[in-house]
């Protein structure tokens, strides 16, 4: 069930001048660098929690139905369901209405439960597609913890450049994030 970015966000949660005043850099020379870190330490903080930091659209694929009808999305918050889509065996899409399915967004993972009326794929593969909106909303929408995780991760891959391994969460990170995880999706700090 591969969940598949549509949108990326339009932003990030932290602001280049709100990152410089945390790491006391009073120059403009390594903008670049410290924009790709703030952006490298959200997709870190999203992977490890799997959520959306900021509004962005994501696509869920599936071959059927799973049991019960209630299919984990692998992403939160959820803002809306966007569109449901199952394909025929001739591969003719049909988007279902909205009265199929209904969106449980206080579950941890959110659960999309879909009626025995709508429809079983004809594709034995990607046979269905779940096209929602994710995130908490704009960067000041973003809970305060989260925030601060990707400027202290930041600061850290900004000071141990050379030190830095490729998903290097620090402890103090690390437990920043920890509330926010998602439980049962396979999400790891």
């Amino acid at each position: 069930m591969p969940t598949i970015l549509i949108s990326p966000p339009a932003g990030e949660p932290v602001a280049l001048a709100e990152v410089k005043t945390f790491l006391r850099v009073d120059h403009d020379h390594e903008d670049a660098l410290i924009e790709a870190l703030v952006s490298a330490a959200r997709l870190q903080v999203e992977t490890s929690t799997g959520r959306a930091l900021m509004t962005q659209s994501w696509r869920t694929v599936l071959d059927g139905w799973p049991k019960r009808r209630v299919v984990r999305i692998a992403r939160a918050p959820v803002a809306s369901i966007d569109a449901v889509t199952v394909y025929d065996g001739a591969g003719m899409a049909s988007v279902l209405d909205a009265g199929l399915y209904s969106l449980d967004a206080a579950s941890r993972p959110v659960r999309l439960a879909v009626s025995d009326l709508a429809p079983d794929p004809g594709s034995a593969v990607n046979g269905i597609e779940i096209d929602f909106t994710a995130g908490y909303g704009a960067a000041t929408d973003v809970p305060g913890p989260l925030r601060l995780a990707i400027r202290r991760l930041v600061a850290h891959w900004y000071q141990h450049r050379e030190g830095a391994q490729e998903g290097d969460m620090p402890g103090p990170v690390a437990a920043l994030i920890a509330p926010y995880r998602l439980l049962g999706l396979g999400c790891r700090t």
